[in-house]
This record gives structure tokens, sequence and C-alpha cells, in this order.
């Protein structure tokens, strides 16, 4: 067996990667065990890596206009676009939105060819969405975007506060760590701050459901807690920070008392003093923080109220305690450092004059952005109002994932030149591209990632490149070329990038800049071949990277010290009203990825939450007669969504939740983005999308259907109400199988079904069933015993289980199983729709249970040996002890 260390494609994390080859070419994909942030453990994402590795929907030939084209013609439309357009409206009529997904080295090249050539910092990142207001709190706190610990620190605190983060599902592998050590060490508690009870709360010894948007309160009402109760670190503070008084009068006048936070944030008495009692006393504390609070337009102060509490205490910068931000991508982190964010400039330089020389100098540019660009909502803004002409959009899916996505579609359907670099063909925004250009996808892919904690990683590309699909740094460096920038991006490697990142780190740096890698800017080819998993800096004193920083007071502001800020709570923009009454929180699943284009691939990822949902807790279900399982019309003053109703008492009164990942190419109207308004952080800029006021409603349809094929059928042929007889269709979402697609779907319209399936399947042997007064329609076709399709409409009895007819189409068919399917798979004994729980085994929920109650079992420990569950990457855990806890008290 070949084996190569790479990194997971995943979440921020940053886990390491073995890709296993074997004679015959396949390849096997584990935990990498000796990489320091995973010690070989992966979540159902990571363990099922290879299952992306087909080349099913990828790009794989440059497009122009539709048609296959060469690089040399796709490139030169892009220049002389860029060329034409400069001309004539200005750089700034020019923008680049990219993406986390992108290595350092590709970041690195589009940002400087951005700012330093063309002359505009019109370039954001889709990290704007997930960690702008982290770093815009860290730099107001520490005059630097500096994660001062590392993730030991969650296994030696004595305390780990988790706000606004499911780490269970969002950061699986670093949440089976933090179980771990809070499994062999008793001292180690669990605070969990979440309007929503997460799969994270089950592993909290305190667990806060806190009103949505009063995260300040809170963390305002915990500092002036620790004045009050003598527990400050005064010599800390007098000898290494500024701002203690106006931080600690905000903090009184706005929370001064436990009875008054306990209401502003929905909370018991006795809960907040619980949790105030254990920060006080507990000096080993982490504050990990993720979406929850970036995700707000007050992201950037909750950030600093966590963060207040942490200077206050001097509780940073030592072993196992300080805040943590854990960021969403694999190099979201990369991205901060090389500046792809709109308003830095590059390696973690602001558009200070001194830096502006200083960059400019570096790379010899003609040429330099003089101030900050357009950061992500204000970018598509100005592209519907025709302010930009032309922007190149890498690795990622705005149509889907921005707010206002509606808005987003519009404002690139009005630009001139709209260029769209990605490895996958068919997403909501290719569909919007005049040049389409084809990356190298994940495996393929060489260079480097930085995870959470500063953690540097070599990706290490395990396949060859298909088709023609190239890097994202040797585009850009062949536009620039055709610009007349050749002799700045005459890369023929991307360990020249990296080299020339390190270099610019150290330029006149001398420690007085946080992100350094001066003693890796002479990295021979080889040494960055095999360079090892480090965390920056990376100097002369610190050769082998740098575990903590802040440990010696000293932070990167101008006096060497850090600053404690007023921060003056305020509620969200948008609150409830009588026609939009409930709040949506948007977020990931945990089988799920962005916008599905890897993990929508695999079949056992899709078997444990498989179509678009909201989640709802039953009191606010009942007054609209709704019921688990029932479609609803989810509307915002912006848009509308439809999808599957989701009833669970862990949802906060007041609160739903929807997940972020269906889009136009596996549902009708799944995509959470087109409800969300464009409200943002005013120092971040960082939208809003945990705080939505919607009105929700019951959609009762004519009739409901579901279809299994063994080959997809085209987009248009399932839910294009200008193409498909289907013509008011509501709902629809597409589902993969092993040996099938399934399609859900729910309308109003009158169909002739029995002709709709002729005309879309020239299938022989057809099998049918019709009631026409029940309004009920059944067929299948079989070639050569094989089932090829399946169709049931019902108008009032329930549909056939799922998972009994996908059965049909993993075997051949004897006699007997014809009459099966047209019952619904009836013949199968006890058949039933039944989710998976653990996908890394694809243990169902019917086969836990059943293993419970035979053979009596009452932990985690021994469901895992009877039936494998819970034995891979853990983030099902959380549900089997649910399932234990049901079973004991059936048992009762």
């Amino acid at each position: 067996m070949t084996q190569i260390h790479s990194t997971c494609p995943y979440c921020g994390v940053g886990c390491g990667v073995v890709a296993s080859h074997d004679e015959q070419g396949s390849i096997q994909i584990s935990g990498d065990k000796t990489h320091p942030a995973n010690f070989g453990r992966l979540c159902s994402k990571g363990s099922a890596l290879a299952e992306t590795l087909d080349l099913s929907d990828r790009l794989l030939q440059p497009e122009v206009h539709g048609q296959v084209s060469t690089w040399d013609h796709a490139l030169d439309t892009i220049a002389d676009g860029f060329k034409e357009i400069i001309d004539t409206h200005g750089a700034d009529a020019i923008a680049f939105y990219v993406s986390g997904q992108l290595l350092t080295e590709d970041y690195y090249a589009v940002n400087k060819f951005c700012k330093g050539f063309l002359g505009t910092a019109n370039i954001d990142t889709n990290s704007r969405l997930c960690m702008a207001s982290s770093v815009a709190g860290h730099k107001r706190a520490f005059g630097s975007d500096t994660v001062a610990g590392n993730y030991e620190d969650l296994e030696q605190a004595e305390l780990v506060v988790l706000v606004g983060s499911n780490l269970a599902w969002c950061h699986p592998v670093l949440f089976q760590r933090l179980s771990a050590a809070k499994a062999e060490n008793d001292n180690l508690k669990v605070v969990v701050i979440d309007p929503r009870r997460t799969a994270t709360a089950d592993l909290a010894d305190l667990y806060l459901p806190v009103q949505a948007g009063t995260d300040v309160w809170l963390f305002n009402g915990l500092l002036h807690f620790l004045r009050t109760h003598d527990r400050l670190n005064y010599e800390f503070l007098d000898e290494h920070t500024h701002g203690l008084g106006a931080a600690l009068k905000t903090a009184r006048d706005t929370a001064g008392s436990i009875p008054l936070v306990a209401q502003v944030c929905g909370l018991e008495e006795h809960a907040v003093a619980s949790f105030y009692n254990m920060f006080a006393r507990t000096e080993k504390t982490v504050t990990v923080y993720s979406q929850g609070v970036n995700q707000s337009s007050a992201g950037t102060d909750k950030v600093n109220s966590i963060i207040n509490c942490h200077l206050a205490t001097g509780r940073i910068g030592k072993v196992g305690m300080g805040p943590f931000s854990v960021t969403g991508q694999p190099n979201a982190m990369g991205g901060r450092e090389v500046g792809a964010l709109a308003n830095q400039l590059a390696a973690h330089m602001d558009f200070k004059p001194e830096y502006l020389d200083l960059v400019q100098d570096f790379w010899q540019s003609p040429t330099i952005a003089p101030k900050a660009g357009l950061t992500a909502v204000d970018l598509f803004h100005a592209a519907a109002e025709g302010k930009i002409k032309a922007i190149w959009v890498m690795a990622t899916n705005p149509v889907v994932s921005m707010p206002e996505a509606d808005l987003v579609k519009q404002a690139l359907g009005r630009c001139e030149l709209v260029i769209v670099s990605d490895c996958a063909r068919n997403t909501d925004t290719t569909e919007m591209a005049h040049v389409l250009l084809p990356a190298l996808a994940w495996g393929e892919k060489d260079g480097t990632v930085t995870n959470s904690e500063r953690r540097i990683s070599r990706q290490r590309a395990f396949l060859p490149a298909p088709g023609e699909a190239k890097p994202d740094w040797w585009s850009v460096a062949q536009v620039a070329k055709r610009m007349g920038f050749g002799d700045a991006f005459a890369y023929e490697h991307h360990a020249e990038i990296f080299r020339e990142h390190a270099a610019l780190s150290a330029y006149q740096n001398n420690g007085s800049r946080d992100f350094d890698l001066s003693a890796l800017t002479t990295l021979t080819a080889e040494e960055y071949q095999y360079l090892q998993p480090i965390q920056w800096p990376v100097t002369a004193d610190c050769p082998n990277g740098t575990e903590r920083l802040f440990g010696n007071g000293q932070f990167f502001t101008p006096d060497r010290q850090a600053k404690l800020l007023p921060v003056e709570p305020r509620a969200p923009k948008h609150l409830p009203t009588a026609e939009y009454p409930l709040i949506l929180n948007s977020g990931r699943i945990r089988d799920q990825w962005h916008t599905m284009t890897r993990t929508g691939k695999v079949p056992r990822l899709q078997t444990h939450l498989s179509e678009p949902f909201l989640e709802m807790h039953p009191d606010d279900a009942e007054p609209l007669a709704i019921a688990d399982g029932d479609i609803v019309e989810v509307t915002s003053p912006l848009g509308r969504m439809c999808v599957k109703a989701k009833l669970s008492k862990r949802q906060r009164r007041g609160s739903v939740f929807a997940p972020m990942h269906w889009n136009r190419q596996n549902s009708a109207a799944g995509k959470v983005g087109t409800l969300i308004a464009g409200e943002v952080d005013p120092v971040s800029n960082q939208p809003e999308f945990k705080h939505t006021p919607v009105a929700v409603r019951r959609y009762q349809p004519k009739w409901q259907g579901v279809l299994l094929t063994r080959e997809p059928l085209p987009l248009q042929q399932v839910g294009d109400a200008e193409q498909a007889p289907l013509t008011e269709m509501r709902y629809w979402a597409k589902v993969r199988h092993a040996d099938c697609w399934r399609y859900e779907f729910a309308g109003d319209s009158v169909v002739d079904w029995r002709r709709w399936a002729r005309e879309h399947f020239a299938l022989p042997d057809w099998l049918e069933f019709q009631d026409r007064s029940q309004g009920r329609y059944r067929c299948a076709s079989v070639e050569d015993n094989v089932l090829q399709v399946c169709l049931f409409v019902e108008t009032q009895a329930k549909l056939p289980a799922r998972k009994a007819l996908a059965a049909y189409f993993e075997k051949e068919l004897a006699p007997a199983d014809r009459l099966g399917i047209l019952s619904g798979g009836s013949a199968q004994a006890g058949a039933c729709d039944d989710t998976t729980v653990c996908a890394c085994f694809g243990v169902s929920r019917s086969t836990i249970v059943e293993a419970i109650q035979s053979q009596n079992l009452s932990s985690v420990a021994a469901v895992t040996q009877a039936v494998k569950a819970g034995g891979g990457c853990g983030s099902c855990i959380p549900e089997l002890k649910a399932l234990l806890k049901q079973g004991k008290a059936a048992v009762a």
C-alpha cells in the first residue's frame, strides 16, 4: 500500500488523513494517528471521504458562454474582459468572492493579484460569513487577529464553556477529544450556552438555553459578578491591560444583577448563578465559541464581552485557559493570514500607510489598493446596482450560502462578466457563469491549510488532475500574465508561493506582528513536501512553532497592552412581529457539508437527515395544526421555503431551526438563504444568520408522491416550473441511495401520472396499480429482473416505507417481489422507514433499539460492542445516550 498524508477538507478542526492506494488503484481514507489535531479520529464526513472521489458532476473542461472551450480562450476572455472594464469603469468595478476551501497558496495568489496589481480591495471570502466577528473582536482586544491557545487547552481545562457552538455536529473530532478528557477527569466541567438543546448539550454539566441575541447581557453580567465577588486578577490587569474601568461600568449599568440577566436572557436565576460561580472559582477555563456568537449583527460585541471576562481574570495564554474561536472551514484561518478579507491587506496587516508601503515594496507592484474594499453583502449589493461589472467566484456557492440569496442571483445576472472556478459542474452559482474554469478538487490539490489552532498542515495530492482541471493559483497567475504582470506571477510550483507568503509575513516584522513564518522562508522543495504540522509563529526563536501566545502578557497593540471594551448590549434589529412571530436560526447538520457537492454523493450520509426540514417546538406547532413530518411553508419579508416539519422539545419555544445545505440542485425550495436579510455587524460586516423573524404555516398538498429511479432525473423533469408537467409542485427533494435516487414531491396540479411515467421512462415491462376514487397511483418498471423505476402517488393514504422500496434496487427480483413492490414493500415483514443513527457503520435506529431491549444494554460501550454504533467518529453518541435513556424509561 502506498500511503500519503494529507488533510480533511471539511471543518476548521483540520484533521490529518492518510490516503492509501493498493495495487488495483482503489483508495482508502483513514485518520492520521500522528496528526496532532485528531490523532487518528475522523467524523462521519471525514470517514466517508473515499466515497466522494468519483468524477460524477465534475467540471473537467473550461467553458465560455456554455460552450466547451480551451484554457487559452477562457483565460483570454477573462483578461480582455478585465482590461476593458478597468479602462471604462476603473478597477473597483471588478470583484472576487473566494473561499475557505482554497489552499493558502491559492488564496495568496488571488489576493496579491487583486490588491497589488489590479489595485482594488474588492475581494472577500465566504469566511466573512463565519468568523469575521472573531477577527474584529481579536483585533479590538489584542491588536491582532490571534487565537492564543490550542486544542490541548480544552483537555487540560477544568471548565469548558461552549457558547453558540454545536461542537458535537460541527466540529465532531474536537468534541470527541473533549468528551474523552471529561471521562478521564472528574474535575472537568462543561457549560453549554445555546438557544437549541443540541447534541453538544448532552455533554454539559450545566445547559443554559439562552434567548437568541442576549449573549452580551449574559457576559456583561458575568464580568460584573467577577468584580463584586473579588475574582479579578488586578495584577494582570494593571500590568497588561487598559480599559477596565469603562468595561466594568458598562457591565454594571447593563447587567448589574442576576435577576436582571435571567429575565433578559430567558433563563432561570439559579442557572445563571451556577454558571457565574463555576466561572469565578475555576481558573483553568476555556470559552469556546463559534457561529452562534459570530453570525450576529452584534457578533463583535459578543466576542469582546467574552474576551473581557478572560482578560479581567488573567485567563489567557496559559495551559487550559483562554477564549477560543473555532472556525467553520478547513482554511478559514489561511484566508485570514493572506489578507483575503476585504478589510485586510496581507499577512495580518491592515490598510495603514506604513503597511501599504511595506506590502507594495515587497510585491514590487505598480499599484496597490489604497483602502478596504467591499465586504460580502455590500459587494453583491454593488453588483445588483450595476457598480460591480465583473466578479470571479472561487470554490464557493454564494447563490445558496449568502443571505438575500435571491438578490445574489440577480446581482450575478447583472454583471457583464461572471467567472466561476469550481470542481462541481452544476451548482446554483455555476448556472450564472459566463466563464467556467475547472478547478482541482480535494485529493488533487497540493499546498497548505491552517486550522483553528494556528496549525499549518500540508495538503498533499494523492490523485492525478482529471480532465483539464488546474490549481486555482495557476489560473490566477495565467490571467495576471495576460494583463502584463508576468514577472510577479511566474510561479512554477506551489512551494514558491508558500515561500513568498512566509517571506512577506517576516518582512520588516521583527516581532511587531503576530503572524510570522520567518523560519520557513528558506524551505527547499523537499522540506516543503515533508513539512510537518506546525503552529505559527515559526521564527528563529521558535523554530518548532508556538503552542500559545500572550503567556508573557505582551499583546500586539501599540503599547503592548490588551484592551477591555465597554460593550453596550443591543437587541437584534429585526424582532418578531405579529406577522412574523418566530425566530429562525440557521446552521449545519451532522453528516452534510455546505451545499452538499461532496457529501451529497455519499448515500450513508443521507440516511440520518435526508430532506430539508424546519425544527420547531411542539408547543409552537400545535396552534398551527402542524404535525411531525408535515410539509410547511416558511416565509420572511424576503422569500419562502418549503420543507418538512421536525418537531422537537430540544428547540426553544418561539424559535425554529433550518439547515443551510439544501439548494436548487436537490430541492424545490429548501434554500434558507432566501429568507435571511443582509443585516450585518457594524464592526465586522458579518451577516446575521441566527435571528430572522419568520412565519410558518402548514401546507396541505392535494397529493404527495415518492419516485425511486436507478438513474437520476434531469433537474427540469423534477421541479422546473417552466418545463416540467408538475407545474405547481411546491415541494420536492432529491435523496441519494446506494443503488437508486429518491425523489419526494408534493403539489396541487392535476397530473396524468400514467402518461407522465411512460413519457419520462421509456422502459418495457410495466407493473401498475391505479385507484382513481382514492387518488392513488402506483407503477414500477422491471428490466431483466432488475427494478429500474417505481412511483407511488397518494392523496389520502400514507406513502410506503422508503427503506423497503430502496432495498428492491439492491437485488435481482424474485417472482414474489413484483407483488411486493406495488404493495409498497409490505412483502418485507415489519418494513418501516428507519433513520440511520451511526453513519460510520450504517447502523439504524431500529437495530440499536432492538439490541438495547433484547440484550438489556445499559451503556454506550455495550451498544458499540453489540452493533458497532458509536465505534467510529462518535458523533452519534448523544443519540445513543438518548436511546439508552428511552430504553430505561420503557423498562421502568
